[in-house]
């Protein structure tokens, strides 16, 4: 499931690269780019913000990642909502027929982010 996941993101987030800027990155180092920080790096990011447009589709991304992940692998049509306010709080849920996949709440979502690469694949595959 986790090359799943994988291959579903990858191809999502290169599909919006319009103008060809990732084209020489690899699959790893552009996931980390988008949704991995450090502590450093949360640090720098004020507790209390606005969420940019961009970093609320990249959310959207991940769940959307996950939703086609479970279509693929079990022919059952999903569907993701989502509701942001400006401020970050919100939630998100992939629903399949009468099954709740995921249902995730955020209240700062300017600092979704994960540590590693390896916590950002797993809680994909978890979630898939």
């Amino acid at each position: 499931m986790e090359e799943l996941f994988v291959k579903t993101i990858i191809g999502q987030v290169r599909a919006l690269d319009q103008f060809g800027t990732w084209t020489h990155k690899g699959d790893k180092e552009l996931l980390s780019e988008k949704y991995v920080k450090t502590k450093e790096d949360l640090r720098s990011i004020p507790v209390i913000a606005d969420i940019d447009e961009m970093q609320i589709k990249d959310i959207r991304l991940v769940y959307q990642a996950i939703a086609l992940a479970f279509e693929m692998q079990t022919g059952v049509m999903c569907s993701v909502v989502m509701e942001m306010s400006h401020e970050g709080f919100g939630r998100a849920v992939v629903i399949a027929d009468k099954i709740v996949i995921t249902n995730k709440f955020f209240k700062d979502a300017h600092r979704y982010s994960f540590r590693t690469y390896e916590e950002f694949v797993d809680n994909g595959k978890k979630n898939a």
